[in-house]
């Protein structure tokens, strides 16, 4: 029953509309099957995405090559197989591959069969996905960072800063921090209708507006809370991911406008618009290999989660380097960014020792696949990042940690976030 009898993949679609690979693993009277995601801003040391770049009936983005190397290779390798040992399955196709950042087999081939190598199990087992990581008992559900304005890479508007978020602090469940980021994207709907903007969404579902200053979007999202009821910096609080890599030029950035300036300086205007819109939480702030520039944010800000994305890609070695650099205090997990569940919960397990907060993260090239709502539960993460409250790609990880919730009963707790 346990033996992996054949792996196969196939070419779907992400929410970009853009090709991607899911793998399918089979034992005996039983499969599953896995999606691999697709980033848009993505960091230099990130696992390597396998595309076939001179297939121009696909633009160059179709993933057949790597579908081909799960059917063959892939499958070959894991034949015969335990199901059950994930860490074994995982170091085969690290070892198959032989590449620091997986770019002979492409990680997302390697991903999808790693992910749905760990449903498979859990399926076999019977038991809940969430419940086959490494908690056991006391399960928390995480808080959502909720997108709900999007800027950069990720709209076709003039905002310098990606993603604007907003965290449900005092929430007491899940269902009630969802409601509590349904009311605010409605009344902020309503807002940016009443000034005479649109009220369109991009790649994470958040409202893509015509505006161009920071301090607008964040004067909405004041409002936006207020009129919900609630209060800002208590009840709900602003967060921010910034992708400083894309606004980066000369040791200069363009965060707070577009003019480039020093590193001391944009330190300056982040002090301002943390104590101005009380903002929680800043991913990204300054580039990947600017490990001088993170290292004062952290000793110029207090209370605030500094987050590490492009700067860590979910990397062990690279997350050490920045703990000794006391570069951030908290990582983000995205599961492509280092291609196994292995060694994705390897990052997890190390972040969590050294005291720093663990976010799972989505892609802004998503798919109806709910993998890391259950990773968020199972591997105790704080927060879950995933998108808005629009675009089902994004809603199905808040519908699956709801039915978590339930499942869990009078158990269910939420996370600690301070």
């Amino acid at each position: 029953m346990s033996k992996i009898l054949k792996v196969k993949a196939r070419q779907v679609f992400d929410s970009r509309g853009n090709p991607t690979v899911e793998a399918e693993v089979y034992v005996k009277n039983k499969s599953a099957k896995a999606i691999c995601s697709s980033g848009a801003s993505t960091g230099t040391y990130e696992a390597y995405e396998k595309r076939d770049t001179n297939n121009k009936r696909y633009l160059g983005k179709s993933v057949f090559s790597a579908v081909n190397l799960v059917n063959t290779k892939i499958s070959k390798a894991l034949r015969n197989k335990n199901v059950h040992d994930q860490e074994r399955i995982d170091e085969v196709l690290i070892n198959l591959d032989g590449t620091r950042q997986k770019t002979k087999l492409g990680a997302n081939a390697i991903l999808a069969v790693s992910m749905a190598t760990k449903k498979l199990s859990a399926k076999v087992k019977k038991i809940p996905l969430y419940k086959s990581f490494y908690v056991t008992k006391n399960f928390q559900l995480p808080y959502p960072l909720m997108n709900i304005i999007n800027g950069g890479a990720h709209a076709n508007n003039g905002l310098r800063i990606q993603e604007f978020m907003i965290r449900p602090d005092k929430a007491k469940s899940f269902s009630e921090a969802m409601r509590i980021c349904y009311l605010v994207i409605k009344n902020l709907s309503q807002l940016i209708k009443a000034k005479g903007l649109s009220t369109s969404v991009g790649d994470e579902g958040g409202f893509a507006p015509m505006i161009d200053s920071n301090n607008q979007a964040l004067d909405l999202i004041v409002l936006a809370i207020k009129k919900s009821g609630f209060r800002n910096g208590k009840d709900v609080s602003i967060c921010l991911d910034v992708a400083a890599n894309e606004l980066f030029k000369k040791g200069k950035y363009s965060i707070h406008t577009k003019k480039y300036i020093s590193v001391d300086k944009s330190i300056s205007e982040y002090k301002k618009m943390i104590n101005k819109y009380k903002i929680k939480s800043i991913e990204d702030p300054f580039a990947e290999n600017d490990w001088l520039a993170w290292n004062k944010l952290m000793k110029a800000t207090n209370k605030v989660q500094i987050v590490g994305d492009d700067l860590y890609v979910t990397n062990l070695e690279r997350l050490k380097k920045g703990f000794l650099n006391l570069s951030s205090n908290s990582i983000l997990i995205k599961l492509n960014q280092i291609g196994t569940v292995s060694e994705t919960l390897d990052v997890i397990k190390f972040a969590q020792t050294i005291g720093f907060k663990t976010i799972i993260s989505h892609r802004s090239g998503e798919s109806e696949d709910t993998f890391i709502a259950d990773l968020a539960v199972g591997s105790n993460s704080n927060q879950i990042k995933t998108g808005s409250l629009a675009r089902s790609e994004r809603v199905a990880k808040y519908n699956q940690l709801l039915r978590i919730e339930e499942e869990l009963g009078k158990k269910a707790r939420m996370n600690k976030i301070h």
